[in-house]
């Protein structure tokens, strides 16, 4: 019985991997792009491994049947701990957990961008509105000495995080560098119109909420929205990218 219950549990891991790596885009809630080679492969292995102890089981059990007629007692029984595997092996299969928002985002502290040297930022284009990262608004607000972003009208996309106390509230995103355990966010306070519901992928339009000394660690990572509209979540989430259609 262990065995086959053994068997079982390889082949719906292995399955459930499976789906979620080679037909829809669900992994990517909970690892990077990249990873997915690795996901397909450990799918394929788990579901061989499972194959295998079903036959090993098959072979032997007219050999197991035969010893336990002789011992009188059966002592192939599955712990019960065993069976809890079987819950996260079916939701591989039938029911994604869903992404990483702003429950997430609201417990963290801000990812720290990277540093960028004095004559690191080259010239904006002249778009406008101009399509801009999270990181990117974040490292030319606090860290361009020529304010090229003072009244400058820029578009951003992410989701809603609520804000805890005052005005305003959070466009977010959360970045992976493996996996969902090591996920950090990228935030930028967004003043003017009304919060959206939590977790609803947004394009906002706006400038520079001015609040502190531009191009210096004092400025405000915010925004005065003029426009904030619905957006589709992107197949991949966990990246700071332009908005779609820029």
């Amino acid at each position: 019985m262990r065995r086959w219950v053994t068997a079982g549990l390889l082949a719906l891991g292995g399955l459930g991997l499976l789906r979620t790596s080679l037909f829809t885009e669900e992994y990517l809630r909970y690892v990077k792009e990249g990873m997915r080679p690795l996901l397909v492969a450990s799918g394929g292995l788990l579901v061989l491994l499972g194959i295998a102890e079903a036959v090993a089981a098959w072979r032997g059990r007219t050999g197991d049947s035969e010893s336990l007629s002789h011992a009188g007692h059966d002592h192939s029984g599955v712990p019960r701990v065993a069976w809890l595997l079987v819950l996260p092996a079916l939701s591989l299969l039938f029911y994604a957990p869903p992404a990483l928002g702003s429950y997430t985002a609201s417990r963290e502290a801000p990812k720290a961008v990277a540093v960028v040297a004095e004559d690191g930022f080259d010239p904006l284009p002249a778009a406008s509105p101009l399509p801009i990262t999270l990181t990117d608004f974040t490292q030319r607000v606090q860290q361009d000495t020529t304010r090229a972003i003072q009244g400058r009208t820029v578009l951003m996309t992410g989701f809603v995080t609520p804000a805890d106390g005052g005005d305003g509230w959070y466009l977010t995103r959360i970045l992976l560098s493996c996996c969902a355990a090591d996920a950090q966010s990228v935030k930028v306070r967004v003043y003017g119109p009304a919060a959206p519901e939590a977790d609803t992928w947004v394009t906002v339009t706006g400038t520079w909420h001015a609040d502190g000394t531009l191009g210096t660690s004092s400025a405000a990572v915010a925004l005065d929205a003029a426009s904030v509209r619905k957006a589709a979540r992107p197949s991949n989430g966990y990246t700071d990218a332009l908005p779609l259609g820029s």
